[in-house]
């Protein structure tokens, strides 16, 4: 890919460097203290990964709401770029569905683990497949971009769109709070209400699917019982 991302005004673009991984890199630069707003992308024909710098204020349990905003801001660019019959859905918390089959995810990273924290920085990241050498409908419950009828839809579109849509939902979280992103993301969440298998760090957590909390965690029924798995839990570092 040689054209250049533009990006909105409050972010700036860093391509990374080939065979680096773009979320890596997002967190080496907040570590050592690189302003908020910062896009680092990698554009490959069969992949498309890129990672946002946030700096919240707001405790952590709050400021994961990011990962809420830039999901729907996933949602809202390619709704933008994409024929209208494709349809995004996401599995909690960060795994994308595209035609009901899983397509990319997203990461999330901080500075702290702690909830009651208020963290220097935090990381997300986005992970797409484009294309795949595999033969179509291998493996029914994954999918990849290009054979759900986004062909015509350019990484360096996608990229600069999910950055712009990502702050529209950013500055709402700022007006309005969590509210309106847990109302949208929940018009979006795969499987709300049935039996699942939540996999999380290389745990398998069974259950009921039965909501989210205020926070954006999941209620996860077990039984009797009902477990909150806090949207903290996703965090890889």
């Amino acid at each position: 890919m040689n054209e250049t991302p533009t990006f909105p005004p409050l972010l700036r673009g860093e391509a990374a460097p080939a065979g680096a991984d773009p979320f890596d890199k997002a967190v080496s630069a907040a570590l050592i203290g690189t302003d908020p707003g910062l896009v680092t992308y990698q554009l490959e024909p069969h992949r498309m990964r890129a990672a946002v710098v946030l700096a919240p204020e707001a405790p952590l349990r709050d400021a994961m709401a990011m990962v809420f905003a830039t999901s729907l801001g996933f949602s809202d660019a390619l709704g933008a770029l994409a024929p209208p019959e494709v349809a995004v859905h996401f599995d909690w918390p960060g795994c994308i569905r595209v035609n009901g089959a899983r397509c990319g995810k997203l990461r999330a990273a901080a500075s702290t683990q702690d909830p009651d924290a208020e963290p220097d920085w935090l990381v997300i990241g986005l992970d797409l497949p484009l294309w795949s050498d595999d033969e179509p409908g291998t493996d029914p419950e994954t999918t990849v971009l290009y054979e759900e009828g986004c062909v015509e839809v350019s990484p360096v579109r996608l990229v600069e769109s999910w950055s712009r849509h990502s702050l529209v939902w950013i500055n709402r979280w700022l007006d309005e709070g969590m509210a309106p992103l847990h109302a949208d993301w929940r018009a979006r969440a795969f499987q709300m209400g049935e039996d699942i298998s939540l996999e999380l760090h290389g745990k398998t957590l069974p259950g009921t699917f039965m909501g989210l909390d205020e926070a954006g965690g999941m209620l996860l029924r077990k039984g009797e019982e009902t477990a909150l798995v806090p949207l903290t839990d996703m965090l890889e570092r």
